[in-house]
């Protein structure tokens, strides 16, 4: 089995990725959702760990929708 290393990101470079804003970002930051780890003040980003989280998350309002 390969070992995967993790990338860590700044919360500038996920935002450049589109995947979530800078503002969104900082919010879980504060709120301590963020997968993440601190050198100083710097906040690295676990990215693969937050896509993981984001699609595991349920929409807000409830559980998902029966089909």
């Amino acid at each position: 089995m390969e070992k995967t290393i993790p990338r860590f990101m700044s919360i500038r470079e996920v935002a450049r990725t589109g995947l979530l804003s800078e503002y969104a970002l900082r919010l879980m930051e504060k709120q301590k959702q963020l997968p993440c780890v601190y050198t100083g003040k710097k906040c690295l980003i676990n990215f693969d760990k937050l896509v993981e989280q984001l699609n595991s998350a349920t929409p807000e309002g409830g559980a998902a929708a029966n089909v």
